[in-house]
């Protein structure tokens, strides 16, 4: 293929595109975090108070649904993909560009707990499509493709900051290689884990050598038969709780169908409720239920003596109600929440007799964007780089492919409806779908 000279010309304009879209996408993640800075911390300090006070999300929330209600009722591309589908990589349109974009500028800040990622894979996809028509590259469905992914990857790589996770995100995502390949990956990624969890317990118990790559950084403590244990009652309660969060998700899909505006607003306002709740129940801000949890995480993480247990088990439980929510009817991506959700649980388990934070919260955050995406490879290695530590490789491993299996055989709950036919989407891997099913984006859109 190399030695075909139209595909390195798409090969090189693939590495040019990727200039404006990571540009794009630097100035989309900033924008996002500044507004939700604006909403959730300087607007309450500004009114008198040091953090946002307990109804402070019923507003914000109401106006979001309202917005992105619009957006999924009157403007092409319904505002992107429904998150309770899954993450998918394809079917975006240029024309979907401005509402994927309103929808998640106003969504996103104003309290919805979900993340950037599903809105960058859209229009990194879209605008790379955009600029290579501005320029006139022959738009073959081959190109569309390869475009198409690039731009995504390029965008979801300037969020999670390595070009190794959206490079792999993308290809299990798209379903490359369709049942085959997890076929023959998932026994393969289990092997490897066990394998290495066994190599290291041996090492560690003989005090023989072998010799290796190491470079003699300083390494936390080994881990140890308690932390085993733990990962494998931890790993399936985490996939049944995110695997039912998103069931209701797709309940919720089903309900804002009824009547997309009206809806959409009472689902909003429901995950407002949510967070009020939490709120209300810890004194705690409501910042931390709302939003896409990748700030409170790295402030748990750092510091999660100052999470009592009850702090935890609220938190776990009302995000957990407002993300499913959001799933079915807002904008988003369902990567960072089930992140959080997974390091808020591992954090309240960590005190079991031979476990600890790092090992718990490793595979907590495994397990359970594992059960949210079901792509397990892209799962260890997100969780790996995240918290870049290479001692819990073997429980991130064995935790994703637990999670993966018990998410897999459970009901997989309603189906969406398969999206119209002016809107096609591209191959994807969906919460309640085998790998070689098609997305589920959800009912067409109905006027209020």
């Amino acid at each position: 293929m190399l030695r075909r000279p139209q595909y390195r010309r798409t090969l090189v304009l693939c590495g040019l595109l990727g200039l404006p879209v990571a540009l794009f996408a630097f100035w989309f993640l900033v924008s996002i975090h500044q507004l939700q800075q604006l909403v959730w911390v300087e607007w309450p300090k500004d009114l008198g108070w040091d953090q946002a006070p307990w109804w402070w999300a019923l507003g914000p929330m109401a106006v979001a649904g309202l917005v992105v209600g619009l957006v999924v009722a009157y403007m092409p591309g319904r505002g992107g993909h429904i998150p309770a589908g899954g993450l998918h990589s394809g079917g975006m349109s240029k024309q979907a560009l401005p509402g994927v974009v309103i929808a998640a500028l106003v969504g996103l800040p104003l309290g919805t707990v979900l993340g950037p990622e599903a809105p960058l894979i859209a229009f990194g996809g879209g605008l790379a499509l955009f600029l290579a028509h501005l320029i006139r590259v022959p738009e073959t469905q081959t190109t569309k493709e390869i475009l198409g992914a690039a731009g995504a990857a390029a965008a979801i790589s300037a969020l999670f900051g390595n070009p190794v996770v959206g490079a792999v995100l993308l290809m299990e995502v798209a379903g490359v290689g369709g049942p085959q390949l997890f076929a023959v990956m998932l026994p393969a990624l289990l092997a490897s884990g066990v394998g290495d969890l066994i190599f290291t317990g041996f090492v560690h118990w003989t005090g023989l050598e072998t010799g290796s790559l190491d470079t003699g950084l300083p390494t936390p403590p080994p881990l140890d038969w308690p932390d085993l244990v733990w990962v494998l009652l931890l790993a399936p309660v985490l996939a049944v709780l995110v695997h039912f969060i998103f069931t209701g998700g797709r309940y919720t899909v089903l309900f804002t169908s009824k009547n997309t505006v009206r809806n959409t607003v009472l689902c909003a306002f429901g995950a407002g409720v949510c967070i009020t709740l939490y709120a209300l129940a810890t004194g705690r801000s409501p910042a931390e239920a709302a939003l896409s949890g990748e700030q409170t995480l790295n402030e748990l993480a750092q510091n999660p003596q100052a999470w009592s247990v009850g702090a935890l088990i609220a938190v776990l439980v009302f995000k957990s109600m407002a993300y499913s929510l959001c799933l079915g009817s807002m904008r988003g991506g369902p990567v960072f929440p089930a992140l959080f959700l997974g390091g808020a649980m591992g954090a309240l388990v960590a005190p079991l007799p031979g476990f600890g934070l790092v090992p718990a919260m490793a595979a907590g955050m495994a397990a359970s964007v594992t059960a949210a995406l079901r792509v397990p490879v892209s799962s260890v290695v997100l969780v790996v780089l995240l918290l870049g530590n290479v001692e819990t490789v073997a429980l991130v491993v064995l935790a994703s492919v637990i999670s993966f299996v018990i998410a897999e055989l459970l009901p997989p709950g309603p189906r969406l409806p398969a999206a119209p036919a002016a809107q096609p989407a591209g191959p994807a891997r969906s919460p309640a779908q085998g790998p070689a099913q098609g997305p589920a984006q959800g009912p067409a859109p109905q006027r209020p």
